[in-house]
């Protein structure tokens, strides 16, 4: 089974799902860019389960830091306890400065500056900094970035185990695999849309069926899954 073939399913399963979340009106109230939101999202759903995501970014809403001038501006040790919610916050308070000075050092912080080159010099620059690896680096490329990079997560690697999908299971096999085929069915102005969705569409398949404890009677791939028919 393909990945098309697979996004087909879903899709016409859920229907779209509009993610990455985000909240516009604030942005426009703030004037500040939605885009640095998706960004620190990105590294506070490091290891997290996404609700403990919404509390931290709502915490720093009320303390009116959602911006990269004001994040480099915050105190470690007021931040680490603003974002406290998303865990680990500690690491995450580093990282989100690392990225926020790293933006506003270097682009000024400007994030159309920051995205408007090529994919591989951005997503390079990304895994340089500490504590952003590739799912992280491909989460922000994707989602604020607009970038056709396909986002592979423990729930794509799950995927890949349980029907299987003909692939490796390391991070770059699992992403070439999916994108290879993608490339092939879609044209490049949609990849983008179908990138995003498709990622969406498998948490929310990982969410509702295929958890680590599978609720496979209604899983709408069970007829090509060779976990489902494993267990009769």
């Amino acid at each position: 089974m393909q990945p098309t073939y697979i996004y087909k399913i879903l899709y016409n399963k859920f229907g779209k799902q509009n993610w990455w979340p985000v909240d516009k009106e604030y942005h426009k109230k703030n004037n500040s860019d939605f885009r640095f939101e998706i960004i620190v999202g990105a590294i506070l759903t490091q290891n997290t389960a996404w609700f403990n995501v919404e509390k931290a970014i709502l915490s720093i809403k009320k303390d009116d830091i959602l911006d990269i001038k004001n994040i480099t501006e915050t105190n470690f040790d007021t931040l680490k306890i603003i974002i406290r919610p998303s865990g680990f916050f500690n690491q995450k308070a580093k990282r989100l400065l690392t990225i926020s000075n790293y933006i506003r050092n270097n682009f000024n912080s400007d994030l159309d500056k920051f995205f408007n080159r090529e994919i591989k010099q951005i997503r390079n620059e990304l895994l340089s900094l500490n504590g952003i690896g590739p799912e992280t680096a491909d989460s922000i490329l994707l989602y604020a970035g607009n970038k056709p990079v396909f986002v592979v997560d423990a729930y794509t690697k799950r995927l890949c185990e349980r029907i299987p999908l003909k692939t490796k299971l390391s991070y770059d096999d699992i992403q070439n695999f999916f994108e290879k085929d993608l490339n092939r069915n879609y044209k490049s102005e949609e990849l983008v849309y179908i990138y995003n969705e498709f990622h969406a569409l498998i948490v929310k398949l990982a969410k509702d069926y295929c958890k680590k404890k599978p609720n496979c009677d209604n899983c709408p791939l069970n007829n090509n899954c060779k976990f489902f028919k494993n267990l009769f």
